[in-house]
């Protein structure tokens, strides 16, 4: 970044940061183009009976594109966050998107089951009982936040998908306060977005929720290293 000072280098900051959320949330945008014009066809015409076959086509394009997209989305906010040098935006996703692809894409397929699982569910119960659906909405809500801590945890460190999956469900139990903060972001800005602001969803919505969501994230892992190397210099000592 050069060297601006005063309001000039605010203009700059500021313009360099939207730069960099906006092409990065097109590059993501452009890959799940058709997995959105198929939700959003189904959303605009109501959910009709029989909707379940029109996901089909969606079951291919996760996890060959929405998976891996999305934690390259997340890869490129943690350097920004961490400050870590990167290449081009458009060659730093693209890097991000190719590796680990067949890990993210059997990550993407698993991640995919649980929803397709609780959508299911949730389609077939909400039709015979009240109190069901509250709770099938629930589980969806957790689930949201356990996909979103995957992916932090999938950009962040490197290991097994197994330990994945157990690390996310962990983090987003254990942690009520981080998974709520992530939860109330993502909420306000998808709501805003479908609502008030329709411009978010091409230009910033996921590079947005991505940068809040893994700042949470990243802000409890600095904690919980923090502790343990406290607690390690605390058992030297005695």
């Amino acid at each position: 970044m050069r060297d601006f000072t005063g309001f000039t280098g605010i203009l700059y900051a500021a313009a360099e940061w939207i730069m960099r959320f906006s092409v990065v949330n097109i590059l993501w945008f452009l890959l799940n183009l058709p997995v959105l014009l198929i939700v959003s066809s189904l959303y605009l015409n109501g959910f009709e009976a029989g909707f379940v076959w029109y996901l089909m086509p969606v079951l291919i394009f996760i996890p060959l594109l929405s998976v891996p997209s999305t934690i390259a989305v997340f890869s490129m906010v943690r350097g920004w966050i961490m400050q870590a040098h990167q290449q081009s935006l458009i060659k730093s996703y693209f890097s991000y998107f190719k590796k680990g692809y067949r890990k993210n894409l059997l990550a993407g397929v698993i991640l995919q089951s649980f929803w397709a699982v609780w959508l299911i569910d949730y389609y077939f119960f909400q039709a015979q009982n009240a109190l069901l659906e509250i709770v099938f909405i629930v589980i969806g809500i957790g689930l949201f936040v356990y996909t979103i801590n995957f992916f932090s945890l999938t950009s962040h460190y490197r290991m097994s998908i197994r330990g994945r999956l157990k690390n996310a469900f962990f983090l987003t139990v254990g942690n009520p306060l981080m998974s709520g903060f992530i939860l109330i972001c993502n909420l306000s800005l998808f709501y805003v977005g479908m609502t008030e602001l329709l411009f978010l969803f091409p230009f910033f919505i996921c590079s947005l929720s991505a940068y809040l969501s893994f700042l949470a994230f990243y802000r409890f892992s600095l904690k919980v290293q923090t502790k343990a190397q406290l607690d390690k210099t605390g058992n030297l000592l005695q």
